[in-house]
């Protein structure tokens, strides 16, 4: 069970639920309007665009899944945690929601999901909020993740320790006064025992650095049709300190999107959301206005 409330006042939400098969896909479902379709990363869950969807919904809609594995949703030991399974359960949401003119925000894991989304249905994605994250083949992994990969070490520190988790509360965040004890334990709370961390690890196992890794053929794809998305607007914020998806990943992205408006923090890192979200608010709100949906 999440021990929710040590933090509902963080997340004062109603999860929702989707049932896949036998498993429940969470998610939130919060205010009117024109659709923001939010998309975590590992080890985060919908907890990380907590100050988003409350800055947000009063104009917006915004629906933050869960993805297998994460937050509410179920956690199987047993599951083909793929890069590809979660894309085909964001589909899912997306058409039991009836979601179209999505804008998408993607974080980490999120990236792939999310352009992986769209490059099925190009049609339903108007506009896209990136924060720091990839949709496109590099070389670049740090040794601490890459550790997490190895046999057996990599399922000890992950399913045994949590150190996944506990980590990036070391290494995430510049601001670290904003990971209070509250804060942690929102992170916390849905991986609170060996099992319940069993998608965390599958993440990490599908991070797509060589051809036989099931993701490495699917983010290749991503990759290769990331072009068709240049006419949509993007705005970029990225946390500058990031010890994962650093300036390397950033200036991929110029690269790809040369049109897209960037918004570079110095003072943000891997959790650029939980560093900085006062002044992100405004400025999603911003592009959404200055980049008007079509009839």
């Amino acid at each position: 069970m999440i021990r929710f409330q040590e933090f509902e006042e963080l997340y004062p939400f109603k999860a929702q639920a989707l049932e896949l098969g036998t498993l429940r896909y969470s998610y939130l479902d919060e205010g009117q309007g024109e659709t923001l379709l939010m998309l975590h990363g590992n080890p985060t869950w919908s907890f990380y665009y907590r100050n988003l969807v409350l800055g947000l919904k009063d104009k917006y809609r915004c629906v933050v899944p869960d993805h297998i594995g994460c937050g509410f949703s179920d956690k199987p030991f047993s599951y083909n945690y793929t890069l590809s399974q979660h894309i085909e359960n964001l589909e899912a949401l997306v058409d039991s929601l009836q979601l179209e003119k999505i804008t998408l925000v993607l974080h980490d894991w999120g990236g792939a999901i999310g352009m992986g989304f769209a490059k099925r249905h190009p049609e339903k994605v108007a506009r896209i909020v990136v924060f720091n994250t990839a949709a496109f083949l590099s070389d670049h992994i740090p040794a601490s993740i890459n550790f997490c990969r190895l046999p057996v070490l990599g399922p000890i520190a992950i399913l045994l320790f949590n150190a996944f988790v506990r980590g990036a509360f070391a290494r995430a965040c510049v601001h670290g006064e904003r990971l209070t004890e509250q804060v942690r334990e929102g992170y916390l709370a849905p991986y609170n025992t060996y099992p319940n961390r069993i998608g965390i690890l599958r993440f990490i196992q599908d991070i797509p650095m060589n051809p036989k890794v099931p993701s490495y053929p699917v983010v290749k794809s991503i990759q290769e049709n990331l072009g068709q998305f240049q006419d949509r607007p993007m705005m970029i914020v990225w946390g500058k300190q990031d010890f994962c998806f650093n300036d390397h990943f950033l200036e991929r992205w110029k690269e790809y999107f040369p049109k897209a408006e960037v918004h570079e923090l110095e003072d943000a890192g891997h959790y650029v959301v939980e560093d900085a979200h006062e002044r992100i608010v405004p400025w999603i709100k911003a592009f959404l206005e200055n980049n008007p949906l079509g009839g």
